[in-house]
């Protein structure tokens, strides 16, 4: 399913604090594969079966379950390390330029730290893995400025894995339903979902 954010649909601050712990679930999914980032226990306590990307989550982990660990750290560097249709890096291909693309790294940056993540210096603001732990800890709440930011962050994600979506789910990548269920996820923290069209 690919998302399109349409009209006068916005982030439901309620929805995106019910969902914040899955994020971070995710982002541990799409991070470099360890032997705990499988553990079956994780997955039962953080993504009940009513989460709306329960059912490709539990895919990919039926999916991997067929794999070694090496095996499976070959197939995410294959993935998201050697393929530019596939980049973690949610601005890769969205600017004409260094300059705007630098812009928008900094104004993450900013963002980040507004809310209370401190980021590490040898990484870059729009890395997926780090805007879902952002989004998974940011301190918002009583924040006037939270809905703006936050969704703006939703967005470049959104933007960013609309073509990593259809190009992993062509190569029939397991890695394709972790993107699917991190869609899912900010397609049910909109607060009109009828702004929301979904293509196949």
């Amino acid at each position: 399913m690919i998302i399109s954010m349409e009209g006068s649909s916005v982030i439901n601050l309620t929805k995106y604090r019910y969902y914040q712990d899955s994020l971070g679930y995710i982002a541990q999914q799409l991070n470099f594969p360890e032997k705990l980032t499988f553990h079956p226990k994780t997955f039962q306590q953080t993504i009940e079966p009513s989460h709306p990307g329960y059912e490709e989550l539990k895919l990919y982990h039926e999916k991997m379950q067929q794999y070694s660990l090496s095996e499976i750290k070959a197939i995410y560097t294959d993935t998201f390390d050697f393929s530019k249709k596939a980049p973690l890096y949610m601005t890769y291909n969205k600017f004409d330029t260094q300059k705007e693309r630098g812009q928008m790294l900094a104004k993450l940056k900013v963002l980040y730290e507004m809310f209370g993540l401190k980021m590490v210096d040898n990484e870059l603001s729009d890395y997926l893995p780090l805007m879902l732990q952002f989004l998974q800890v940011a301190n918002w709440e009583n924040d006037p400025r939270a809905e703006g930011n936050i969704q703006l962050v939703i967005m470049i994600i959104e933007d960013g894995t609309y073509e990593m979506a259809n190009h992993l789910a062509q190569e029939h990548n397991p890695y394709a339903h972790v993107v699917r269920a991190l869609r899912e996820t900010l397609k049910a923290c909109l607060a009109d979902p009828k702004g929301v069209s979904s293509h196949a």
